[in-house]
């Protein structure tokens, strides 16, 4: 099997086209110490193949705890819809590293908005070794839902490299 893998950029935080808001839809933050950032990325990843969704015990203590990462629960009329995490890197960069909803509000119209309060999260955050965030940046797989790539792009974000990985079916 092959799975192309699509890294994505904004430079400028003007590049955001925002989606249509969904009122009751809010990002709060979670304190990594907090199991249910562990049980949320395995149930929206699990559909998708994602590493989180089969990370052991240590593999999570060792992603929870990163210094800088900083995780947001997604709620929707007050319910756990989804997750994202950002993390602060180098030169002011900041890298969406999950971004998810439950499989029980996908396809409710809810992810544009979603990943809207995201980015604009990912552009607030103070940056590492800058004076402002200079770009936020992401990846996404033909792995993950057939909608997130398209997402992406409506939001403003730009392809900038991508690559493959074959994965052994035996």
């Amino acid at each position: 099997m092959e799975e192309i893998i699509t890294y994505l950029q904004m430079t400028s935080a003007d590049e955001l086209n925002p989606a249509r808001p969904v009122p009751g839809m809010v990002l709060e933050r979670i304190d990594r110490a907090s199991p249910l950032i562990a049980a949320t990325q395995v149930r929206i990843g699990a559909p998708h193949g994602w590493p989180s969704a089969v990370r052991s015990d240590e593999e999570w203590t060792e992603w929870l705890s990163h210094p800088l990462r900083q995780y947001w629960s997604i709620r929707y009329e007050n319910e756990l819809a989804g997750i994202t995490d950002l993390e602060p890197q180098s030169d002011g960069e900041v890298e969406i590293t999950t971004f998810g909803l439950l499989p029980e509000f996908v396809g409710r119209g809810l992810g544009g908005h979603a990943l809207t309060l995201t980015v604009r999260q990912a552009w607030a955050v103070e940056p590492l070794g800058a004076a402002s965030v200079s770009r936020v940046w992401l990846h996404t797989s033909t792995m993950d839902h057939p909608n997130a790539l398209a997402n992406y792009r409506r939001r403003g974000f730009r392809p900038y490299r991508t690559r493959v990985r074959r994965h052994d079916d035996a």
